[in-house]
């Protein structure tokens, strides 16, 4: 499996919690300047633009002048490929099938026993979806 560096450079800038909570942040409320951030995250202004600064170079974020506003968003691909890599490299019991069905079909010949295990948490996860769905139906309903 190659590693490139900017993976490497996300997983770093996802190591701090700041950073994390400036992410959510991001995430919930859309895009936002630095003030806000600070006051959302609960430290400097300044604090705050030194991980923005990180955040950036490592492809999380993104923002672009307005005046003299610099909002700050999430760069939805670039998390996305962040999820993409962790699924590629998170560690699985011998047997299990592991990940989303892209990653199990890009292996030659997956396995039975991966096939038949992604089976199965395919099934818990449709049983919750669909349990999930009929408590909505009810609140809709009553």
């Amino acid at each position: 499996m190659k590693v490139n560096d900017d993976c490497c450079d996300m997983f770093k800038a996802l190591s701090a919690k700041t950073r994390v909570k400036i992410l959510e942040a991001l995430k919930n409320k859309g895009p936002l300047g630095a003030k806000k951030i600070a006051v959302i995250v609960g430290v400097t202004p300044a604090a705050v633009s030194q991980h923005l600064k990180v955040l950036k170079q490592a492809g999380l974020v993104s923002s672009e002048r307005h005046g003299f506003r610099i909002p700050y968003q999430v760069d939805v691909e670039a998390m996305q490929n962040c999820q993409h890599k962790l699924v590629e490299v998170c560690a699985c019991r011998p047997g299990d099938a592991c990940g989303p069905p892209s990653v199990i079909m890009m292996r030659k010949r997956p396995t039975l026993s991966e096939l038949e295990a992604y089976r199965k948490r395919l099934e818990k996860e449709l049983k919750a979806v669909n349990q999930r769905i009929e408590k909505l139906e009810q609140k809709k309903g009553g």
